[in-house]
């Protein structure tokens, strides 16, 4: 009855965490429907499943194509499935250990109220001060870069509607814009978004599925990949990193009202991204072949449509809500350095968050290369935060027979062997330090410097030549 009680105690506490920041929970004794909770208030096991799903595929999904070009159809198809296994797995073990850590803590009476629990917080609890400064570093680097790719997809993007601008003041433009989401003040509050967000890739993806099929075949088309190790193991790490949304994972759980429950949401969410990027960058890669060797955007060889102008307004959208996503828990993080985490006034800690945003702006502005910049993110960040450090960390924390026998959660019913627990781990380890740190790593870094040393650090407009303009009569450029 132990965990039942754990987990009716963890239920009470987070329903006390959610009444900070001025907000209230939704109250069911009130009578008639408050549209405010609705749309505000989410805390659900839906809620969680959104926001994962929503937060794994943003502007990855434009690049995916240009992934499938560097691996071969095969091979693209295969690294999606495992990867995504991978993530998935690596999710249900940062699910766990936080449940342990939550479970520790309130042994001990302490008290969440507001304070926002993150991973780096639940290594320290768990293993010691030099996981929580490793935790730390790798999260909040990974964040950063993840809030700058953003940005640079707003301004790849809105390029191919209106080119009247060049991509690097619409980098600013979108900074700008991306900056309010210094408003929202946590996980719980994204419920609208997140089902938006996932909308609107949903459609976005299934467009580019059948716009690539009614286009048909360029002619001449190949489909030379793999050709180089270079460009194959870049095409993985961005798959690699595809998978990793596990950086604002702890911060989704302590969100929602039941966090125990999570443990099998980021599987069902990954199940669902499948049926968006398998067929789309299939069906892309199908139809275009190696010109996407140079197009890593897959708007740009699209033909230009109301269909896909709809397309790239909705992803800019939800790229402005993975801004927020990639960014809240920076803001946590530099809300507790300097004292303001406990603050009510969303206003005060939206001023106190402002810093946040303006190197991720500047280094927007450096590094704009839009696709080659996630393979680095993937092999140098992503390897490590998302599938190394959870699998060690686990390994750790169970190393001692007692810590396995108190242990809050049982083992998963499809795995029920501490043996295979480690097995499992210790593969992931080995696997993504070798091929997706390594090779990724030696990959991702050259590409990325041949991207600086043929466009140079900030590009004004990169990889805009050949303009797009396949679908309508070239036009004079305004200037």
């Amino acid at each position: 009855m132990l965990p039942q009680k754990q987990a009716e105690e963890a239920i009470v506490s987070q329903s006390i965490d959610h009444e900070d920041r001025d907000e209230e929970i939704p109250d069911h004794h009130q009578t008639g429907f408050s549209l405010s909770n609705f749309l505000w208030h989410g805390g659900s096991v839906y809620d969680a499943w959104f926001s994962c799903a929503s937060n794994q595929v943003a502007q990855v999904l434009l690049t995916l194509p240009y992934s499938f070009s560097q691996l071969g159809m095969l091979s693209g198809i295969i690294f999606q499935v495992f990867y995504g296994i991978l993530g998935s797995w690596t999710a249900y073990l940062i699910s766990i250990l936080y449940v342990e850590y939550r479970s520790r803590k309130e042994k001990e009476n302490v008290n969440f109220k507001n304070h926002v629990i993150q991973w780096f917080e639940v290594l320290d609890g768990l293993l010691g001060p030099y996981w929580k400064a490793i935790g730390l570093a790798f999260n909040c680097t990974f964040l950063l870069c993840g809030s700058v790719i953003q940005l640079i997809g707003c301004a790849s993007n809105i390029y191919y509607i209106n080119d009247h601008l060049d991509k690097r003041t619409w980098t600013y433009i979108f900074g700008a814009c991306c900056a309010t989401t210094v408003f929202i003040p946590s996980f719980h509050n994204y419920r609208i978004w997140s089902f938006l967000g996932l909308g609107m890739t949903t459609y976005t993806a299934w467009y580019m599925t059948i716009a690539a099929l009614i286009h048909g075949q360029v002619e001449g088309v190949t489909h030379s990949g793999p050709d180089k190790l270079v460009l194959y193991f870049t095409g993985a790490t961005n798959i690699l990193y595809t998978f990793g949304g596990h950086a604002v994972t702890v911060e989704i759980m302590h969100a929602m009202w039941k966090p125990q429950k999570f443990k099998y949401v980021y599987l069902f969410a990954t199940l669902y991204v499948f049926t968006l990027t398998l067929p789309s960058a299939t069906a892309v890669y199908w139809a275009f072949g190696d010109q996407l060797l140079d197009h890593s955007n897959a708007f740009s060889l699209l033909p230009r449509t109301r269909w896909r102008d709809a397309g790239v307004s909705l992803m800019l959208i939800h790229q402005f809500i993975t801004f927020g996503f990639a960014c809240t828990p920076l803001y946590f993080v530099w809300e507790k350095v300097i004292g303001m985490h406990d603050t009510k006034s969303i206003c005060l800690r939206a001023l106190a968050r402002l810093p946040v945003v303006i190197p991720i702006w500047f280094l927007a502005i450096i590094f704009p290369f839009f696709g080659p910049i996630n393979s680095a993110v993937g092999a140098l960040l992503v390897s490590f935060t998302v599938y190394i450090i959870p699998s060690l960390a686990h390994m750790l924390t169970y190393r001692s027979a007692s810590a396995r026998k108190n242990a809050a959660e049982k083992l998963p019913f499809f795995l029920p062997s501490w043996t295979g627990m480690y097995v499992v781990n210790a593969f992931i380890v080995v696997w993504v330090l070798i091929v997706g740190f390594g090779f990724g790593g030696w990959a991702s870094m050259t590409n990325f410097i041949k991207q600086v040393d043929t466009f140079g650090l900030f590009a004004k407009c990169y990889q805009c030549p050949p303009r797009v303009s396949a679908a309508t009569p070239p036009h004079p450029l305004h200037h």
